[in-house]
């Protein structure tokens, strides 16, 4: 006799973007973009832009209303499906806000402290610069996570503290009002992913290091192909996977790689007896087949406003529903009216 036992759903995963550039760039896409689709089969995924965050430094109001846009579209056009994902914007749900007071109510001063990335940003632009917001946005950030019963968050190993600080909120609410929050497990990007600046392959492509390193995915793809047959490479002419002793080399092989779906193994043995100029050189034709299509498929998001916005307008009410009711049941437990 055939069970009546309802299915179990999948779980529920949670993660976001701030809107900080006119284009996310190559490390982005492939760190990240790229497994948030590949989530969606498995995982109820719920994905947002978190305009929030983008303000604990200063922002233009008209740049970060376009940006937050262009950052929606880019997720979009890499994959994400509204018909299967929640995508939607941090600001447009106001609970994510509330529940942060809860939760900082609930974190010690020194514990919020020892953040090491607001250690390092208050450290290098001088702590009379350094906003409250930045020092408590780990704390909003546990809020949106917790906000959705986020069963996996996908994260790099800079937001691996973060993360470790909403299991400790969620535990401590937990056992202080009753059973609440689902405490969240780290789903930790694969390091064949980790992209490296261009030009500085010791250290982690970002808009930050400047832009002769970055692949900026909506830049002019001619632009782009000369940045990658300018990359720093190494000592030498053979072409191999050794990301200690050929940092550079090894950079090319992991973006060709990841767009081309060829394993670095087999990419070795094509470029026995071939030199760097020849990596280069497939390097940029693979990424301008893919940024091409990725900038078009962006630029038409962006072409036909009112579909997006009733995609981001979805997302938000869908958001809601679960959000509120988590939100609603956290305030009744700390006793508010």
């Amino acid at each position: 006799m055939p069970s009546s036992k309802a299915p179990t759903p999948p779980p529920r995963l949670f993660s976001g973007m701030q809107p900080t550039a006119d284009s996310l760039h190559l490390g982005n896409y492939l760190g990240a973009l790229a497994q948030w689709v590949i989530l969606q089969d498995s995982h109820q995924a719920i994905y947002c832009v978190v305009d929030q965050h983008a303000i604990t430094v200063e922002q233009d109001p008209d740049v970060l209303r376009r940006r937050v846009r262009v950052t929606a579209a880019q997720f979009l056009a890499a994959g994400v499906d509204p018909a299967r994902s929640i995508l939607f914007v941090q600001s447009h749900a106001p609970e994510h806000a509330q529940a942060a007071w809860v939760l900082q109510c609930l974190t010690g001063f020194g514990e919020a402290s020892r953040m090491t990335q607001f250690k390092d940003k208050s450290q290098r632009e001088g702590a009379e610069r350094a906003s409250v917001g930045l020092f408590t946005y780990p704390i909003l950030q546990a809020a949106d996570i917790l906000l959705y019963d986020a069963a996996v968050v996908p994260v790099g190993e800079d937001q691996r503290q973060h993360l470790e600080l909403t299991r400790d909120l969620a535990q401590r609410f937990n056992a202080r009002y009753g059973q609440t929050f689902v405490v969240p497990e780290p789903h930790i990007v694969k390091a064949t992913a980790k992209i490296l600046d261009l030009q500085r392959p010791d250290k982690q492509m970002s808009k930050s290091l400047g832009g002769s390193g970055c692949l900026f995915l909506l830049d002019d793809v001619k632009a782009s192909a000369k940045k990658i047959k300018s990359a720093v490479t190494d000592l030498g002419r053979e072409v191999v996977f050794d990301p200690d002793g050929k940092p550079g080399v090894s950079n090319l092989l992991t973006i060709l790689s990841a767009l081309s779906g060829t394993s670095i193994e087999t990419l070795e043995k094509r470029f026995e007896g071939a030199g760097y100029g020849d990596l280069k050189k497939e390097v940029a034709a693979a990424y301008t087949e893919f940024a091409g299509g990725f900038a078009e498929r962006t630029h038409q998001w962006l072409s036909d406003g009112s579909t997006l916005d009733d995609v981001l307008a979805d997302g938000a009410v869908r958001a809601r529903a679960i959000s509120g009711e988590r939100l609603a049941d956290v305030y009744r437990k700390v006793g508010f009216a």
